[in-house]
């Protein structure tokens, strides 16, 4: 494995480790980093824009954000299940999948979690550059957007370190900005007139549900790779409230402005469709506020999209070793990763900027379909049948205990797959069940728990878990572990 630059103290410095395990002598934070990370991560405007989804197809304000509320609460305790294994294991989410799928089998959801950094980071760089053309006035939004993609690829390959200090930047400045525009719209508009505007209709609420659960749901593939530089013995409990309430808070204050915002514009809602942030900054009284509105925006965006980036690239780097073997990378290949990944979002970001909300609703209830049998499967795994016990030397070992490929976790991850296909609700396709429940989308709620219902008893029955949690040779002496010699692979089934 590498060696890493000290960052237990003297301020943030390029980060060097990547997929590789994370010694316990250089852990270092607090679960507070995390609040601020995910507080700051969600206060931006592709969170407004979800929330007003929810208005702009159908459902009154106010059962919107009861809906997103409840989404978000769902979602969220998914969510903070992930970042509660970053501390315990000191790795990168997707590496830590192999203990379920296999080493070459998880290269499978792998995949799929790149599209979907991508299709994230191409929708945050449309928005972040509006925001930047309304400062600049180029005329030309895809100048925004490649100079927000600069910006990105600045922080991502500085590293983790430099992420939660953007993520400390984004809660200070997306509390103050987004406050202010709580405020304008309070003393500028009757909001109890636009809570108090429709009547409440059950598969519009459900679809509200579905936005705020989906929006938090896609964060499992990414968010324990924040919270794997934490000490080992920080208790999951507190990892699991400050992401938690983090990524709750910041989200549906966000959401909630978007969706008193979409019923601003109602009854067609073409205000806000033709421009959100030009919506914004129009919000918020022009002149020189706006520009601040926007540079709060662009903040919020860099945040978020800094994370699609390190995400991706620690995505693709953990389906690329599992056929190299090897464990980590050079500064220069993490370069390397993020500009391409950048680069390949923006030109999506630039192609992709008409008709951006329906995509973007569309993509988000899709991404549910192939993220839910993951998660569920990871969860149910580590918790309840691996007992949180992790082999980690053999994550990176074709031979080893998880072996290539863990056919019980792929089928059932199939089946989780197949079973949303009649209640999905999309532009393209609507189940039968869909249309029984009067257009209501539960297909996410349908695939976490029979995902788990089938892999529970199957993986229970063939689980090769180890007694205890396996570290590296190589690891701090003081958590190394005296260790049984490795078992086989695990057998197929």
């Amino acid at each position: 494995m590498q060696s890493t630059v000290k960052t237990g103290s003297g301020g943030p410095r390029i980060e060097r480790r990547s997929i590789d395990f994370v010694p316990h002598n250089e852990r270092h934070g607090s679960p507070a980093q995390q609040f601020t990370l995910w507080f700051g991560a969600n206060m931006q405007i592709t969170a407004i824009v979800d929330g007003a989804l929810a208005v702009l197809f159908g459902a009154d304000a106010l059962w919107a954000i009861i809906g997103v509320l409840i989404g978000n609460l769902l979602g969220g305790a998914v969510m903070a299940l992930h970042a509660a294994q970053g501390p315990k294991l000191g790795l990168p989410q997707m590496i830590s999948s192999r203990a379920q799928f296999g080493i070459l089998g998880a290269v499978i959801p792998l995949v799929l979690v790149v599209i979907m950094y991508l299709g994230f980071a191409a929708t945050g760089t449309v928005l972040a550059g509006q925001a930047v053309d309304q400062i600049l006035h180029t005329g030309t939004p895809a100048v925004g957007m490649v100079l927000f993609g600069a910006l990105t690829i600045l922080v991502a390959t500085l590293g983790y370190k430099y992420i939660h200090l953007m993520g400390r930047i984004a809660t200070i400045v997306g509390i103050l900005g987004f406050t202010y525009l709580g405020i304008r719209l309070l003393i500028s508009q009757d909001v109890g007139a636009l809570l108090g505007s429709g009547n409440f209709e059950f598969p519009t609420f459900l679809l509200a549900i579905s936005l705020g659960a989906g929006w938090q749901l896609t964060y499992g593939p990414y968010v324990a790779d924040y919270s794997r530089y934490l000490p080992s013995n920080t208790p999951a409990r507190k990892t699991f409230q400050a992401s938690y309430f983090g990524t709750v808070l910041g989200s549906q204050w966000s959401m909630t402005l978007g969706a008193l915002f979409a019923a601003l514009a109602l009854p067609k809602g073409e205000r806000f469709l033709d421009g959100q942030v030009a919506f914004l900054g129009h919000m918020s009284g022009g002149g020189l506020i706006a520009v601040v509105i926007y540079l709060v925006i662009v903040t919020g965006k860099l945040t978020v999209n800094t994370l699609n980036a390190y995400g991706g690239y620690m995505t693709m780097l953990t389906s690329v070793t599992a056929f190299t073997r090897k464990t980590g990378v050079a500064t220069w290949t993490r370069f390397a990763y993020v500009v391409g990944f950048i680069g390949l979002s923006v030109l999506i970001a630039v192609l992709a900027s008409p008709g951006f909300i329906a995509n973007f609703k569309n993509f988000v209830l899709l991404l549910l379909m192939v993220f839910i049998p993951w998660s569920s499967i990871n969860l149910v795994d580590y918790y309840l049948i691996s007992k949180e016990k992790v082999d980690i030397p053999a994550l990176y070992d074709l031979n080893g205990r998880y072996g290539r490929w863990n056919k019980t976790a792929l089928i059932t991850y199939a089946v989780g797959i197949l079973v949303q296909i009649p209640f999905l609700a999309q532009t393209l396709y609507t189940g039968p069940m869909t249309e029984l429940l009067g257009g209501a989308d539960i297909s996410w709620l349908v695939g976490l728990v029979v995902t788990a219902l089938v892999f529970y008893p199957l993986a229970k029955r063939n689980s090769n878990a180890p007694s205890h949690m396996i570290y590296p040779a190589d690891a701090a002496p003081e958590a190394v572990l005296q260790t049984p010699p490795p078992a086989p692979a695990r057998p197929a089934v």
